[in-house]
């Protein structure tokens, strides 16, 4: 979860950038660097580590420049080595980039063909070697960025500076925040407005194909195609937390609405569209380690327990791999059996859960590799395992977990394909699909996040109501379990979640008008059975509330509500469809005047029995 600062103006560059990054530290980084002027020219302060480090390099004396950029790197593509670390350059420009190039691959073959030369092992820099190519052609600065877009393909929010332009800093935005600051004489553009609310509270917002171009003047904001965008300016008035908020009004709402770009960082570094295989990297150990793998078995509490359930249906479905699942604490206190083949895989948010940790020394005390799956870089779980896989959804404040739930799901469906092309059970163009649907996952998501406010209405219908029943079949069985989960944990509503083949064996019993009863549908092999199952409930006088696939016109007349999602394929629906779920818990507990963000009782971490 990388940040970006830049800055141009009257002040101390070196020191406002650095202060910027500081205040953006919160996101999570592994190394940093920053770029300004010194005599003319644009010097690199790069370092692995805390900004200590990076502090340590630079000089004591003020930069001439008046424009600056900086950079918090959490490595997902490429090691955190100072090569991996930016800005980057190529010629007399300098970049800094948040995000992933989709099609960096074939980019820097072409780039390379062309006599260019690499220096790092990341994706981000093809970017400033496109913009360096247009430029050294004899396009302005501002033109060669727009070419270079034209070529990329992915999430990113960039910022460059020219050596030949030093009042000059142009930024771009697609699928990665970015934020214009509006100060006197002077300007910021940011991954998040912490990096500068000390020093302006008037803010732009930039969306998706907007580039902004600043100098000692001004700035002017277009589209890619170059056609000049008015934009409202906003006034901030938030306290410090608020701030981290983002304007959300809580930090659950702000932490489902980062979902897309948390899958992002989940995913960069990590897939080989062309040829359909997932890479490893950052969890090299991993692909050594699991080449014997016969059985797994996936433990976690909570939030995490449900991922690995999910995890269950994808790991046999399409690496057809035997998997078992525990939760963390009824797997320590018994005696499981482990032998030769078995891997055991802790999932936790935190990495300091105490049932999981115990549950993965239990498995090292018999000899059994063992993996993570967590979300803190250094965390005790990723220690204490033989390999980590991260998430990088980063920092995660709400007690109830949105984005760490979502890329646990993105990384066990990697790990899915990984295994299944290794194992031979999923052949090239299988694996060529599913990691493009798996791309085409974040802006899925956005849809539905644009439908917040259908699902708004339904929780102002329903929040009164003390009892609700969640009913998924196959894979979306454990989204009704975390569905069901959010709306207890944050509203305090009693709420059960039930494979929906389940019903008629005890919960039927409890269906009347005063239990709404969610159901999770889909239009796969189970689809008839669920249309059964509410019908059962409205025979008895039940209230249905669906979550469906666009284009349902079977399932919609059935129903009380209905809230529809894009269409997606089986084994990444669980991702799309506990979006709405987690709107609907939240909203219902709005509604309620509940703590949202720290329901009593309950802690982010458990980090003791």
């Amino acid at each position: 979860m990388c940040g970006i600062i830049g800055y141009i103006g009257p002040r101390n560059v070196v020191s406002l950038v650095v202060d910027g990054l500081r205040r953006l530290e919160y996101r999570g980084y592994d190394s940093a660097g920053i770029s300004y002027f010194l005599e003319g020219e644009l010097q690199l302060k790069r370092s692995v580590g805390k900004l200590s480090s990076l502090e340590a390099i630079l000089p004591p004396t003020p930069s001439d420049g008046v424009a600056g950029i900086g950079h918090t790197r959490w490595a997902t593509h490429g090691k955190p080595t100072e090569d991996n670390a930016h800005p980057h350059r190529a010629g007399s420009l300098v970049m800094v980039h948040n995000g992933i190039i989709e099609n960096y691959l074939s980019l820097k073959k072409k780039l390379e063909a062309d006599g260019r030369v690499f220096a790092s092992d990341t994706d981000s820099e093809v970017i400033i070697h496109l913009i360096d190519s247009a430029y050294q052609a004899g396009h302005s600065l501002e033109a060669s960025v727009r070419l270079a877009v034209l070529k990329m393909e992915g999430s990113y929010a960039f910022c460059v500076l020219s050596e030949d332009a030093p009042e000059t800093l142009i930024a771009v935005r697609s699928g990665c925040p970015l934020v214009v600051g509006i100060g006197e004489d002077e300007f910021f553009v940011a991954s998040d407005i912490p990096a500068f609310l000390s020093h302006t509270r008037k803010v732009i917002y930039l969306e998706d194909g907007e580039i902004v171009q600043f100098s000692k003047k001004g700035f002017e904001i277009s589209d890619f195609k170059g056609s000049r965008l008015e934009k409202e300016e906003h006034q901030i008035s938030w306290d410090p937390v608020m701030a981290e908020k983002g304007g959300y009004r809580h930090f659950m709402l702000k932490e489902i609405h980062e979902q897309p770009r948390a899958i992002v960082d989940t995913i960069r570094g990590h897939v080989a569209q062309e040829a359909g295989e997932v890479l490893l990297s950052g969890a090299e150990q991993i692909g050594d380690l699991m080449e014997n793998c016969q059985r797994m078995i996936l433990i976690g509490c909570g939030t995490s327990w449900h991922a690995a359930l999910v995890g269950k249906f994808l790991l046999e479905e399409i690496a057809k791999i035997p998997v078992e699942v525990d939760i963390a604490s009824e797997f320590r206190y018994r005696d499981p059996h482990l032998g030769s083949g078995d891997w055991v895989v802790g999932v936790s948010q935190s990495g300091e859960t105490a049932d999981t940790l115990a549950a993965i020394k239990e498995a090292k005390g018999k000899n059994v590799p063992t993996l993570a799956i967590c979300n803190v870089v250094g965390s005790s779980l990723s220690r204490e395992t033989d390999a980590v896989f991260y998430t990088h959804a980063g920092p995660e404040i709400s007690v109830a977990s949105t984005k760490a739930f979502t890329t646990q799901l993105t990384a066990l469906v990697l790990l899915a394909i990984y295994l299944g092309r290794k194992r031979g059970h999923l052949s090239e163009a299988e694996g060529k699909d599913l990691i493009h649907q798996l791309l085409l996952l974040p802006k899925k998501i956005k849809a539905v996040l644009k439908r917040e406010d259908r699902v708004a209405e339904v929780a102002k219908r329903f929040f009164r109501y003390r009892d609700f029943l969640y009913l998924g079949r196959g894979v979306l069985y454990p989204v009704a379990l975390e569905g069901a989960l959010k709306l207890k944990e944050i509203s305090y509503i009693h709420a059960e979640g039930y494979p929906a083949g389940e019903m008629k064996h005890g919960p039927i019993a409890l269906i009347d008008e005063n239990m709404p009863v969610v159901v999770l549908a889909l239009k796969d092999k189970v689809y008839e059975k669920m249309i059964s199952n509410v019908m059962e409930v409205k025979a008895r006088g039940g209230i249905v509330i669906a979550f469906a696939e666009e284009g349902d016109t079977e399932l919609a007349p059935l129903v009380d509500e209905i809230c529809f999602i894009p269409k997606v394929v089986a084994a990444l629906s669980p991702v799309l469809m506990c979006i709405p779920l987690q709107l609907l818990a939240y909203h219902i507990a709005v509604f309620r005047g509940s703590d949202v963000d720290q329901p009593r009782n309950l802690a982010k971490s458990v980090t003791v029995e």
